[in-house]
């Protein structure tokens, strides 16, 4: 069990130990405060120091919980800031504007609490003298281009109208307070800085190490963004780079990376950037044979030998590839993919599980061109192959962790040269469809929606549709028709596949609870008050719509028995029966 070391201080104590030797490391992101946090905390502690606008009223027992301080000692004995940075260095510069004011004081008490002061933002020598080069703080931030604004406020104590950073802007505020406390409690100004010392508490916890004090944030931190994965290695590529002389340009490479990860990814958990170097992870995992079904954490797999991985250019760029190919399917470019190609990556776009995104890169990475481009016949045919076995091991082997077996070792085989065959995964034709046949495809269900998409498709009529476009799966025979009507003899036939179509949101609003012949103008599309509301995409709704006059039982029976024959057929296209 990792050890923590946890122990609530004062801001003097807490500052003033000789163990201080604050480190906000380069992984963190930029100091973000401005001038509404800092009026809030200036506030906050005004009326702590003097309840009630009277100092007389303080008691001296009563303490006041700033929050807490997550660090941990790395290897340079530096306690390295996980959680905090940002009040931590907001006091910071709080201490520093009120050591500039008592600076032309000369009484005991202003001499007393600037040097107390000092200690907290200075490093000492044995006899407690300050050395003012050593400061009790250092930041190392990667893409922070003000930190050193900041280190030079802390030895200087000035902050130019000219500086226009968040630490500048920041000092420059609290300069105002205090000179706006002095001229309206002049009497008060000596306690407000020994009460912030002294009785503003912190909650400094010391974790053993990187992990346990990130796990540590993760769970405190309910407001702010927890550090993610793809920000430890960045600052592992910032290490990287600015050793090769490439600092600068690595870091304007990697705002452009990260808002194109935020454009195209968008992970139910991590960070898009977090996403985009998972589906580098699986590929690169496959040039290493490992088809293990258990799958190591993010940074455990990148942090492997000291970061090597990111400590070699070729990673960057690869991931830089990896982006721009996601970006074109997202974009559904048709300079680079074929439509064929684009019309399966629609379908899988609505897979029943993620994995597919995993395969896709690993084939994107072993098979691109010097251009970044796949050869289209190729690549449509290992598309069509990992969606027919993709959905069918959604029925017979539910739950992604299942996929991982059969998909990581095909993984395997294709950085290898050889093709994905699932050899050791076929299908006997019978059984598939007495699954099919008694699975409810309830709407609830990711597997629904990825039947109703590929049999959309499997339309050749069917136009490419856009993945802006917010599709659900439709009840062609209504529930609401057989709450009222009881016309199913079977009940069940309401969630066969037989009766599921996709249909955009903004339709199936409107259709969801009419009879088939009510239905129909919401699939054509009509006019109302001079208004044209557009009719779906879907093809073989609009064809249905204009050819049936009702959508009854023995319709859903017939339209279950053509969509099971041809996935049965699609299996056989693709090698995957027995």
């Amino acid at each position: 069990m990792s050890k923590l070391n946890v122990d609530q201080k004062s801001i003097k104590d807490l500052f003033q130990s000789k163990h201080a030797d604050f480190l906000i490391p380069d992984y963190q992101r930029p100091y973000a405060w401005g001038e509404a946090e800092c009026q809030t905390l200036w506030d906050d502690i005004f009326s702590f120091a003097f309840p009630d606008n009277d100092r007389t009223k303080f008691d001296s027992n009563n303490e006041y919980f700033l929050g807490p301080i997550v660090t941990f000692k790395n290897d340079n004995g530096k306690m390295e800031v996980i959680d905090g940075q940002q009040r931590l260095t907001t006091l910071m510069l709080l201490l520093r504007a009120f050591y500039v004011r008592f600076g032309h004081m000369q009484d005991a008490e202003s001499r007393a609490t600037r040097e107390n002061i000092e200690k907290c933002i200075w490093k000492t020598d044995e006899f407690g003298k300050p050395n003012m080069e050593a400061l009790k703080i250092d930041s190392e931030v990667a893409t922070d281009k003000d930190k050193e604004e900041f280190l030079e406020i802390l030895r200087t104590g000035e902050a130019q109208k000219s500086q226009k950073s968040s630490y500048a802007v920041n000092y420059r505020f609290f300069q105002e307070k205090i000179e706006e406390f002095l001229n309206n409690y002049a009497g008060y100004f000596a306690y407000m800085p020994i009460r912030i010392l002294n009785n503003c508490i912190l909650l400094p916890i010391e974790a053993e190490s990187q992990d346990t004090a990130l796990r540590i944030f993760s769970t405190l931190n309910d407001r702010g963004k927890p550090l993610s994965d793809a920000d430890i290695f960045k600052a592992q590529f910032y290490k990287f780079y600015t050793k090769l002389g490439k600092k600068d340009e690595f870091i304007q490479r990697w705002k452009e990376l990260d808002e194109l990860c935020e454009k195209i990814f968008h992970p139910i958990s991590g960070t898009p950037m977090d996403e985009l170097f998972t589906r580098y992870m699986y590929y690169v995992r496959a040039t290493m044979g490992i088809k293990s079904s258990t799958t190591e954490a993010l940074r455990k797999f990148y942090e492997r030998d000291s970061y090597a991985l990111l400590n070699d250019e070729q990673t960057f760029e690869n991931l830089v590839v990896l982006a721009h190919f996601w970006n074109d399917v997202s974009n559904q470019d048709n300079t680079r993919f074929s439509n064929r190609v684009l019309r399966r990556m629609f379908v899988l776009n609505y897979a029943p599980n993620g994995m597919w995104t995993y395969f896709v890169s690993v084939y994107f990475m072993q098979n691109k061109d010097k251009d970044g481009m796949l050869e289209d016949d190729a690549f449509y045919a290992f598309l069509k192959k990992i969606t027919a076995f993709i959905w069918t091991y959604a029925v017979t082997n539910p739950g992604v962790n299942a996929l991982r077996t059969p998909v990581y070792a095909e993984m395997v085989n294709i950085v290898n040269g050889q093709p994905v065959t699932f050899a050791d995964n076929k299908f006997n034709p019978a059984t598939i469809e007495s699954m099919f046949s008694n699975f409810s495809f309830h709407n609830a269900r990711p597997i629904t929606k990825s039947m109703a998409a590929w049999w959309a498709f499997h339309d050749d009529a069917q136009e490419l549709l856009s993945l802006e476009t917010v599709f659900e799966v439709e009840h062609i025979f209504a529930r609401n028709r057989q709450d009222k009507e009881k016309s199913l003899t079977d009940a069940k036939n309401l969630e066969s596949l037989g009766n599921k179509a996709l249909l955009e949101k903004r339709i199936n609003i409107g259709a969801a609870d009419y009879r088939f012949e009510d239905k129909k103008k919401y699939y054509v599309g009509f006019t109302k008050r001079g208004v044209k509301k557009e009719g779906t995409k879907v093809h073989e709704l609009v064809e249905m719509a204009n050819t049936l006059t009702d959508f009854t039982e023995a319709d859903i029976t017939e339209r279950s028995k053509r969509i099971m024959a041809a996935f049965i057929e699609f299996l056989r296209e693709n090698d995957l029966t027995i």
